[in-house]
């Protein structure tokens, strides 16, 4: 898969719960070092508040995910938080829920259903965009190669991210993961054209 779901733009949710009140933010991010920059932030923003409960999922293949109850009985806060980020099939999207305790305990049932809603509505309040994983490269030929080149960039719907025509050219480009072993079939065809690959970036798509 060269696709993945994530959230356009910051968004908030709201719970409330026999006087506790459960805001939640759900946050695009890319590293776990953003994360934890972020969660440094909220604690600051919400001192105040009895719990900062939080899950995540990072990069294309999903596969770094965490959650934290933050002092909440354990399953209870980051557990569901992570499961509406799953429900959704979303990554690099963060969600911290911040809780205000209202004097009344809700109970094990109570807070899993506080911490899913208040999840839940920060992403229906968020505007969910799909993105293709590019791999870009950069591609040395010389000037008389120019014509097939530019006819497998222009079949393979590949992007020139950047260009120098002299008697070498050099173009910067970006394709498609999906696409990428075919276009570099087609390239080595060409005499005496070198391509190197410069890693992986993403490209949004469609909502």
């Amino acid at each position: 898969m060269d696709t993945f779901k994530t959230i356009k733009y910051c968004s908030e949710g709201i719970y409330k719960e026999k006087g506790s009140k459960f805001l939640a933010f759900a946050v695009p991010v890319r590293t776990a070092d953003e994360v934890k920059e972020l969660l440094v932030q909220y604690r600051k923003d919400f001192y105040d508040a009895r719990h900062l409960c939080y899950a995540y999922r990072l990069g294309a293949d999903k596969t770094d995910f965490r959650s934290n109850d933050d002092g909440e009985p354990s399953g209870t806060a980051g557990k569901p938080i992570l499961g509406q980020i799953l429900s959704q099939d979303l990554t690099d999207i963060l969600i911290i829920v911040v809780r205000y305790f209202g004097g009344i305990l809700l109970g094990t049932g109570g807070l899993i259903t506080a911490y899913k809603n208040a999840a839940a509505d920060a992403l229906a309040n968020a505007e969910i965009i799909e993105k293709t994983v590019e791999q870009w490269f950069s591609v040395y030929f010389p000037y008389p190669a120019m014509n097939a080149v530019m006819k497998i960039v222009k079949d393979e719907n590949i992007t020139i991210v950047k260009q120098h025509f002299d008697n070498e050219c050099i173009i910067k480009i970006s394709i498609r993961k999906a696409n990428v072993e075919n276009a570099k079939n087609k390239f080595s065809k060409i005499e005496f054209l070198k391509i190197e690959e410069s890693g992986e970036k993403e490209k949004n798509q469609k909502k």
